[in-house]
């Protein structure tokens, strides 16, 4: 169906809470949304698609027709919504695979016990501690405790490889008592595995009670070096206590969500806090998001939908428009009020902008840069309101002397860093004489004329880039705006502007400067930037300039070419001594013939 016919059945809808289900020309359903006035809602999205981010323009594409259910509340949507998607699993919603199982601690059958973590109970005769629902609080709990104890956590079995091979790195950082060496008596090892068990059982304050009461009783029995080493555990476990302090909060259960985009992908992080302790975390990511505050608001209800412990507590990084209804399902669900906050100040928002963090080095890790360079890439998209985050950035400068060899250096950012290879020289081709926004407009002229003929290829001029930046005021980019709609190229486009001293001061655009002063992170970048595309340019102007006075003189003679000239400026050093040189000593010049030789001597003798 033609957009301005759904436009105009969209605007036929009611002002009321309901669902709507939106369908393709196969009759499938590609998405469903809940709405608390179906006309407002479902008409945003046939108006205009330059405002809508990709995932969204490329689901209306793929509109047919829809269908919409009306609801007495946003709370009956809500829950129709979430039911609907369960059963119906469209392929622009939100849709999270419940793959997490339980967890085990694993001690195993030998007679010299090791402790593991295990995601599944096998019948293989171990003995299994759970299940415990977070596996991330079980692998740091096992590992904590044969840290503590020093239990091996290698391969290696005993008694049958005692002495066989040196003892490893573990137990030179006194992390492991290496019983492969033989030299551990089996009820040492025996007595530091069920310290190890009651630590993971009844948590530190229950182990430092035990092992203390144990240490009394061996300094009463004269048992001193003994009461040293349960000394030493005591202490190992209040430091691995303290260490967890970090982590630890002042609500004592609740769960965190964050979210974070770059335009193409979103990533949803997860903290899950019980008894004020970080206990589990999961983050997951989402392909072309659409608008984070609808997102955020199907993430949940999928979430919690998966058979996932409901808190008393949860904290995000942006309150929902629907976060009443948000608030009375998940009441519902968990048989008592759940409350639903963003913090805006205090330890609470400091834990969200923690989770948000991680949400962003979780797409960092996928795009194999660093989370700095990914926050500070953010926050230059968010500075300048792009769509998305500017991976790849050109940036332009014209370099010149009085009007003489004008030129101009493009250089490329991407992920935050110089992709030299990607640089571009040009050569100002079309006028003579000084006109820095002339030369910017026949660059960018060039340079998009290029990617007409190439962009079936997505390579060097064949892509377009996320930002291009011009080193230059309002003028610069009042000369390049009419050379992208020419093109028909949609790319931000702004300017660099400096201060007296050349020092980075502003970014400006079509709506006026825009101050980057206060934020640290984007000025320096940029500085960078603008300080490297200056000096690639006015690299490429002293070399023109060098080549043009290198051309007048030696180039000028006939037979001397490029290669002759520079033979001739290695052996004779200055122009001079050429000048001052017989025939026989040109001659004996490597490159140098008779003919060549005698055309420079008489070059330079000609009186």
């Amino acid at each position: 169906m033609d957009i301005k016919e759904l436009r105009r059945k969209a605007m036929a809808l009611p002002l009321s809470p309901g669902v709507y289900i939106m369908h393709n020309k196969s009759g499938k359903i590609i998405y469903i949304g809940k709405a608390k006035a179906l006309k407002n809602r479902v008409s945003q999205y046939f108006g205009s698609q330059n405002n809508h981010p990709e995932k969204v323009r490329r689901m209306v594409e793929n509109v047919d027709y829809f269908e919409y259910i009306i609801c007495d509340s946003e709370f009956e949507a809500l829950i129709l919504e979430c039911s609907l998607i369960k059963q119906h699993t469209p392929k622009y919603n939100i849709l999270l695979k419940d793959d997490k199982g339980y967890s085990y601690i694993r001690v195993s059958p030998d007679k010299w016990r090791k402790i593991t973590y295990e995601l599944q109970k096998k019948d293989d005769g171990a003995t299994y501690i759970g299940p415990y629902k977070s596996s991330y609080y079980v692998k740091q709990s096992v590992e904590e405790a044969n840290k503590i104890f020093r239990l091996p956590t290698c391969n290696r079995k005993f008694p049958e490889d005692f002495g066989k091979a040196r003892p490893c790195l573990n137990y030179h950082i006194k992390q492991c008592l290496a019983p492969c060496t033989g030299r551990v008596s089996f009820e040492e090892y025996n007595e530091n595995v069920e310290q190890a068990l009651q630590f993971l059982k009844g948590g530190s304050s229950e182990s430092v009670k035990q092992l203390t009461a144990e240490m009394e009783r061996a300094s009463e029995n004269l048992e001193f070096e003994k009461a040293a080493k349960i000394r030493d555990k005591i202490n190992a476990v209040r430091k691995m206590s303290d260490k967890q302090k970090v982590v630890a909060v002042s609500v004592p259960d609740q769960d965190v969500i964050a979210y974070f985009s770059d335009g193409e992908r979103g990533c949803f992080q997860v903290f899950r806090f019980e008894g004020g302790r970080l206990t589990d975390h999961e983050h997951f990511v989402i392909n072309n998001p659409m608008d984070g505050e609808e997102e955020m608001t199907q993430f949940i209800t999928v979430y919690y939908s998966a058979n996932r412990e409901i808190p008393r507590n949860l904290t995000l990084d942006r309150m929902p428009e629907d976060s009443e209804a948000l608030e009375r399902w998940l009441s519902e669900k968990l048989g008592r009020r759940v409350h639903i906050t963003a913090p805006q100040r205090g330890e609470q928002a400091q834990l969200v902008a923690m989770c948000r963090k991680n949400a962003a080095e979780a797409l960092a890790q996928i795009k194999g840069r660093t989370s700095r360079e990914y926050s500070v890439l953010e926050e230059l998209r968010s500075i300048l309101g792009l769509e998305k985050i500017p991976e790849y950035i050109e940036s332009y400068d014209i370099s010149n002397l009085a009007g003489t060899e004008n030129v101009a250096g493009m250089v490329v950012y991407e992920n935050g860093k110089p992709l030299k290879k990607a640089y571009r020289k040009f050569k100002i081709k079309f006028f003579e004489g000084q006109d820095d926004y002339a030369s910017m407009a026949e660059v960018l002229d060039r340079r998009f004329t290029e990617y007409e003929e190439l962009k079936d290829t997505g390579e060097g001029f064949g892509r377009l880039p996320d930002l291009i930046l011009l080193d230059g005021g309002k003028g610069q980019v009042a000369a390049v705006e009419p050379i992208l709609r020419k093109h028909g190229v949609d790319v931000p486009l702004f300017g660099m502007v400096k201060d007296g001293s050349h020092r980075t001061r502003a970014i400006t655009g079509s709506g006026g400067e825009i101050s980057i002063n206060s934020r640290r992170a984007v000025f320096t970048f940029v500085s960078k930037l603008q300080d490297e595309v200056h000096r690639f340019s006015v690299g490429y102007h002293h070399q023109r300039r060098k080549n043009s006075a290198f051309r007048t003189t030696l180039t000028d003679i006939e037979g001397v070419g490029t290669v002759r000239a520079k033979a001739l400026l290695k052996n004779f050093r200055t122009i001079q001594n050429i000048r001052n040189a017989d025939l026989e000593e040109l001659e004996n010049c490597p490159k140098m013939t008779h003919d060549s030789a005698l055309a420079v001597y008489n070059y330079y003798h000609q009186d």
